[in-house]
This record gives structure tokens, sequence and C-alpha cells, in this order.
């Protein structure tokens, strides 16, 4: 799983954004915000870990069970791919 190129995250006044920039910005315009716990599924894409791994990160990060980590990490990375941010 990777971010597609020409998807950045950024942050704005406090609040992290993601924003196409050069041949992603021509079918792409505005921005996603992300809560927190978008903002480290994210990072930890661009840092080339496996769903397993970011659900294991977020337990930690935020101590909550496996299935609700497993569900909001799975919810968050489909709904990336399905809007062309990331692929698998």
């Amino acid at each position: 799983m990777r971010i597609k190129d020409g998807f950045v995250m950024r942050d704005v006044m406090g609040q992290s954004v993601v924003v196409a920039t050069g041949e992603a910005n021509k079918t792409f315009s505005g921005m996603i915000k992300l809560n927190e716990t978008g903002k480290i599924v994210w990072e930890s894409i661009a840092e080339g870990m496996s769903r397993d791994e970011i659900v294991d990160s977020i337990i930690s990060e935020f101590d909550v069970d496996k299935t609700r980590a497993e569900a909001g990490v799975n919810t968050f990375v489909n709904d990336m791919i399905e809007k062309g941010f990331i692929e698998e």
C-alpha cells in the first residue's frame, strides 16, 4: 500500500490536510481534512507500514480494542483508495 504520487499531507493552521500537487491537481482540487487518527494512518502509509502494523499503532496510541482499530483503519484506507489517494 502506498500514497499515490502527487498527494501530500500538510499542516495548515494547526489542521492536517491532504492536498494534490502537480499532475494530481488536474483531477483533484481541494483538500481533505484529517483528524488525529487519520494523520497517524496517513503517516504510517507514507512510512510503508502494513494495515496490521497501522492497527497495532492505533491500539497503542489510543488504547482501543483491536476490532475497533481494524474497523477504523479499514474504513479510512478503503475510503482513500476509492478517492484515488492511495493504492494497494
